[in-house]
């Protein structure tokens, strides 16, 4: 036992003894370490990653509890999140709902016009969004959740104010503000009615008033989109309301939340807005981004200069996308000038990827307002509604 370190000690005989001693260790040794350093590197990134997720779950919860989700997926109304997200928005006892009628019938139930009271007399005109069958869960379901949509979204001076909702009680309702004369594309009908000479001056509508209306209409439409990544969807005159001095806020968000829904038959139900105000990625790919708004937006922008005459007059809604692709653009009104028409078409390029976002659309519609005429819009043909609704493709 003793002559092993005996022999280390000769120098002729140390190289050889060193490499004989490390060589089996340094084999088992240095692979330990390596499989050992690269267990610990897996653990501690499977701890980090779960840390994360732990911190973005409590942090996700904490907003949801602040602040419904826009994205909520199916919930409950007996929810404590759901309740303590509604409770700030439900009517309150002072004030009533009264002289309701009968609109329009909406896909969830009726939704009425009326008067909002309160107990000193005040009132207000509203739109009231009903559910018809409360029993229907999934239908309740999905009232709740229109309901959060209209409380997250609707924030904005240029978008549709959610005053109230009723979910405490039957019927479960949606209280909206009612704005007058209200539906932008009617009033556009109205002013056809009159005589220039003779119009109130609170009915004076120029090419100068389409810049004004159409800057507030963008002013929503890019709210939507950069604080809320939110694409409308259904961009024309009849989902505006006008209000005193041509004050403007984008309205009908159905198809904007329906479209945020993953239900297939839902997504299907967002695709169903008249061809003639789709852009032609939606139209062929049933791809609905701001840019395909950006289009609807152009026919917007048409409507108001011509005093809601359908697009594409001349055109059958199925032939309107092979003339599109043919390169073909309506052309301008006589009631428009150089600059507008610009930024229709501009609006109109083919490929979604050359038309101006929102932010852009603003800046052109300021810079271009000392352009505008000002002698108000004269469109004398009135409008025979079942004439429109065929030329427009909607449905009679």
């Amino acid at each position: 036992m003793s002559a092993a370190p005996h022999g280390c000690s000769n120098d002729t005989s140390l190289p050889t003894c060193s490499e004989e001693s490390s060589g089996p260790l340094a084999v088992i040794i240095i692979p330990c370490l390596l499989a050992l350093s690269t267990v610990l590197v897996v653990v501690l990134i499977f701890c980090n990653l779960l840390k994360k997720k732990q911190r973005r779950q409590s942090t996700s919860d904490e907003i949801t509890t602040r602040q419904p989700s826009v994205s909520l997926t199916v919930v409950s109304v007996s929810t404590p999140k759901v309740q303590a997200a509604l409770l700030p928005w439900e009517i309150p006892e002072e004030c009533v709902l009264e002289g309701l009628e009968l609109w329009q019938t909406g896909r969830l139930g009726p939704v009425c016009k009326g008067l909002l009271k309160k107990r000193d007399g005040a009132s207000s005109a509203v739109v009231v969004k009903s559910l018809r069958d409360a029993s229907n869960q999934p239908a309740a379901k999905e009232f709740v959740e229109l309901i959060l949509f209209h409380a997250t979204v609707c924030k904005h001076e240029n978008v549709v104010r959610m005053l109230f909702c009723q979910t405490k009680r039957p019927p479960m309702c949606l209280v909206l503000e009612a704005c007058s004369p209200g539906n932008l594309l009617h009033f556009l009908w109205t002013l056809r009615k009159r005589e220039s000479k003779h119009a109130e001056p609170s009915l004076n509508f120029s090419e100068r008033s389409v810049f004004l209306v159409a800057k507030q209409v963008a002013a929503g439409l890019d709210y939507l989109i950069s604080e809320h990544r939110l694409v409308h969807g259904d961009v024309a005159a009849r989902n505006i309301l006008i209000g005193p001095g041509l004050s403007a806020r984008v309205s009908g968000l159905g198809v904007a939340f329906e479209g945020r829904r993953t239900d297939s038959a839902i997504r299907q139900r967002a695709a169903e807005v008249p061809l003639k105000w789709q852009a032609p990625e939606r139209i062929m790919m049933q791809l609905s981004i701001d840019r395909s708004d950006v289009w609807s937006f152009g026919i917007l922008l048409y409507e108001l200069v011509t005093l809601g005459s359908p697009p594409y007059p001349e055109l059958e809604p199925l032939s309107v996308l092979p003339k599109l692709q043919g390169s073909y653009r309506m052309k301008r009104p006589d009631s428009c000038g150089g600059p507008l028409y610009d930024l229709m078409k501009y609006c109109w390029m083919w490929s979604f990827k050359d038309r101006p976002p929102f932010s852009a659309i603003i800046k052109l519609l300021e810079s271009s307002l000392h352009l505008g005429a000002t002698k108000d819009i004269c469109v004398p043909q009135v409008i025979d509604i079942c004439e429109y609704n065929r030329k427009a493709g909607l449905p009679s």
